[in-house]
């Protein structure tokens, strides 16, 4: 062979393999780390919550024919406030703060998709707790089968201290944020706007929150939701907090549920993180109880269907129609179970008639009329209308007229739950009630608060 032929082969033998190295290199580029990776998977998902809230002021003026100041309402514009959010449901449903979405009139979700274009919907609350800052929205589709990018959760406890975080948020509909960071903490406890939220184990991260990027997830490195970015310590410099999957998780299950949001006693807890979903809790005498519901029992089907997370299950519990039955497939350790359970009207068991059963006292709720006949300035509160002889109440020195503000440390405004405080004591436990006395005295009226206990029969 010719030196010309050898050197002709060798460099086509060169070529190919610089091309190889090449190729390999691209496929290997530290570009392309894990960051990047979990960004791209969770950020389509990744809203910005533009909102208008209505806003009063209140003036006062002079009132010649009654000789005193009255109070009138001024409207103002509405106001606009921004925040961010995430898809946790293909069929649309967010998740973001109270914060970002109370009192909103107009909710609206702007959504950046792959080739940056904005798309805008609008959207409304469906469900939220103030005391966990957890919302939960749904966004209305433009098309009726438009599928939106969901991001998953992270397990309940799946934290690693020290380990990189990711801050993602949407705001002021400017496109994707992100910010990175370590997680610093698992348990912390923080204020927010001067009140302390009832957030336990807050997640503390130097990854960079602002209110653009509050209401945002904050991922790992699997691309999977640890926390709902929520606040910033303004004492402190690049300190952050977010609500621990594990708190949304039991948010979600209160709030997002036939008893919160229809007054239709379903009976169980559902564990929203889990897969499949395990039932956590089963009240005692409920229709979940009565259809053979237990505590570890896992969901395969609700209505023939395998439900894909939570939410899916839970928007068909609150779909049922008048009939309020729902079939459901479980598995118990081994074995599959059918069985039906029929949701009733939670004022159908937690009514007055069974706390006159626990304690021996009719209560009646607060109106208007009422508080002004009893010279009390509040609607907060259950009015004593008869106490039984002998009964628990009665011993415990319980009169007409007098008010229960709170049963066990809880306020209580309505029958039912306060029917629901008493439900879940033993008989023979102790029960404190919050008392308060309205008694007229001449031309002037006394107040005075207490506090009694009583035993359960």
């Amino acid at each position: 062979m010719s030196i010309q032929g050898r050197s002709s082969k060798l460099g086509g033998a060169i070529a190919l393999a610089l091309c190889i190295t090449a190729l390999g290199q691209a496929e290997e580029s530290p570009r392309h780390n894990a960051v990047v990776e979990a960004v791209s998977r969770v950020m389509p998902g990744v809203v910005n919550i533009a909102t208008k809230t209505r806003v009063q002021r209140v003036r006062y003026y002079y009132d010649w024919w009654r000789d005193n100041w009255a109070p009138y309402a001024q409207e103002l514009p509405l106001q606009e406030s921004a925040g961010s959010g995430v898809v946790v449901d293909t069929s649309g449903y967010v998740l973001t703060n109270v914060h970002v979405v109370k009192d909103a009139v107009e909710i609206w979700v702007k959504i950046n998709d792959q080739n940056g274009e904005t798309k805008v919907y609008q959207a409304e609350a469906i469900a939220g707790s103030l005391t966990t800052d957890i919302a939960l929205l749904k966004i209305t589709p433009k098309e009726p089968d438009e599928t939106f990018t969901a991001a998953a959760f992270a397990s309940d406890d799946d934290l690693l201290l020290g380990e990189t975080v990711l801050a993602l948020g949407n705001p002021f509909g400017l496109g994707g944020s992100v910010s990175r960071g370590i997680l610093s903490s698992k348990s912390r406890r923080a204020e927010t706007g001067g009140s302390k939220l009832d957030i336990p184990d807050w997640l503390q991260t130097d990854a960079s929150i602002n209110p653009g990027n509050s209401g945002g997830p904050l991922i790992n490195l699997d691309g999977e939701i640890i926390g709902i970015n929520v606040a910033v310590l303004k004492e402190g410099q690049g300190i952050g907090f977010a609500i621990p999957i594990k708190r949304v998780n039991e948010s979600l299950s209160r709030i997002f549920t036939p008893e919160f949001l229809e007054g239709n006693w379903f009976g169980a807890s559902i564990r929203p993180g889990s897969r499949p979903l395990t039932v956590e809790s089963v009240e005692p005498d409920s229709p979940a109880e009565r259809a053979g519901l237990a505590v570890g029992d896992r969901i395969m089907k609700i209505s023939d269907h395998a439900p894909r997370n939570f939410i899916e299950f839970a928007n068909r519990l609150l779909n049922l129609g008048r009939a309020r039955t729902v079939s459901l497939q479980i598995r118990r350790e081994k074995e599959l179970i059918d069985c039906s359970v029929k949701l009733i009207p939670e004022s159908a068991y937690f009514n007055a008639e069974l706390i006159r059963e626990k304690i021996g006292v009719t209560l009646e709720e607060m109106t208007p009329e009422v508080a002004r006949a009893l010279g009390y300035n509040s609607t907060d509160g259950l009015v004593v209308s008869r106490v039984d002889d002998r009964s628990p109440a009665d011993k415990a020195g319980l009169s007409t007229g007098e008010v229960v503000v709170a049963i066990e440390g809880h306020g209580v405004s309505d029958i039912v739950s306060a029917a629901r405080l008493l439900h879940r004591k033993e008989s023979g436990g102790r029960l404190m009630l919050d008392i308060l006395q309205v008694r007229r005295s001449g031309l002037f009226l006394r107040r005075r608060t207490g506090r009694i206990s009583l035993v359960l029969p």
